[in-house]
């Protein structure tokens, strides 16, 4: 059916992904306020518009490489059960019902789903052929998704929280790429032109670098007297074991299972994975909330 190809298109098994926005409500403690639960709980649904619309986007430009890709070519576009011209209709009408709900949510929280309809569409026409930027531009849009659910609802978003979330989403980035050009090989450059670009051993020393860059920030976070302060508890620091098993598990899936090209798919394929992000959030909401 084609309505399925639609709804396919805009992949909202990646739509999890958006809870980024979320992130702001908890570690702001503003969850009791019902007029800012509204507005993040908003902010969230346009993001998942948007983002499905730059998926369809991009589908619509790259459908000719993604036939030759073993995981891509069973895309919609790629398979032939959607037109990239109906992609791109698809995607203007999502990005546009995004746009909209952002609005309701708030003109800053529509300022940042803009900026980040923008920058994607960037990178899905050149930003994605830049070595190291086309990672940061990953990056840039999880930390949008964080701006939404923090500046965009008037919650004042915390240095350490980005810090985090940028080192997080670098490591992740820089993961991905690393596991793709590991799956394809000889081939990585004819698949996504900027692998060509990419060696192992760099994105090894970039992956090391940021997942000890993310681990020591939230240490240092989870045992500050600041944090203690506004949390009212210092115990956060229980939820830093969580942060190392599920580092140190998307390591060996990447290094030894053949992991680490898709972040949600390993979510939901790893029971061990699962249980941290599950066991982090747990531990957080039952310390904080």
């Amino acid at each position: 059916m084609k309505l399925l190809a639609w709804i396919e298109l805009l992949r909202p098994r990646q739509w999890v992904k958006n809870g980024f926005v979320l992130a702001g409500l908890v570690f702001g403690h503003a969850w009791g306020d019902p007029q800012t639960l509204a507005a993040a709980l908003a902010a969230t649904a346009a993001f998942c518009l948007v983002s499905g619309a730059v998926y369809a986007f991009n589908d619509s430009r790259d459908a000719p490489q993604d036939r030759e890709h073993p995981d891509k070519r069973d895309r919609p576009v790629a398979r032939g059960a959607l037109s990239p011209r109906e992609a791109q209709a698809l995607a203007a009408a999502a990005a546009a019902a995004g746009l909209a709900l952002a609005f309701w949510a708030g003109w800053k929280v529509a300022l940042i789903v803009a900026a980040y309809l923008g920058l994607l569409a960037a990178y899905t026409v050149f930003l994605k052929r830049v070595a190291v930027l086309d990672v940061f531009v990953i990056a840039a849009g999880f930390m949008l998704r964080l701006l939404a659910g923090t500046l965009g609802i008037g919650i004042a978003p915390s240095s350490w929280l980005l810090a985090c979330g940028v080192l997080l989403t670098l490591f992740l980035g820089f993961a991905k790429r690393r596991a793709e050009i590991a799956r394809l090989a000889a081939d990585a450059g004819g698949h996504r032109a900027v692998l060509a670009t990419y060696s192992a051993g760099f994105l090894d020393k970039a992956i090391a670098l940021c997942a000890a860059g993310m681990i020591a920030s939230y240490g240092l976070y989870a045992f500050a007297e600041e944090t203690a302060r506004v949390h009212g508890t210092g115990q956060l620091a229980l939820t830093l074991p969580w942060v190392l098993l599920g580092t140190l598990r998307y390591l060996y899936r990447l290094r030894f299972r053949g992991g680490g090209g898709d972040p949600v798919e390993e979510l939901y394929r790893d029971p061990v994975l699962g249980i941290s992000v599950l066991g982090w959030i747990a531990t957080v909401l039952w310390l904080i909330a």
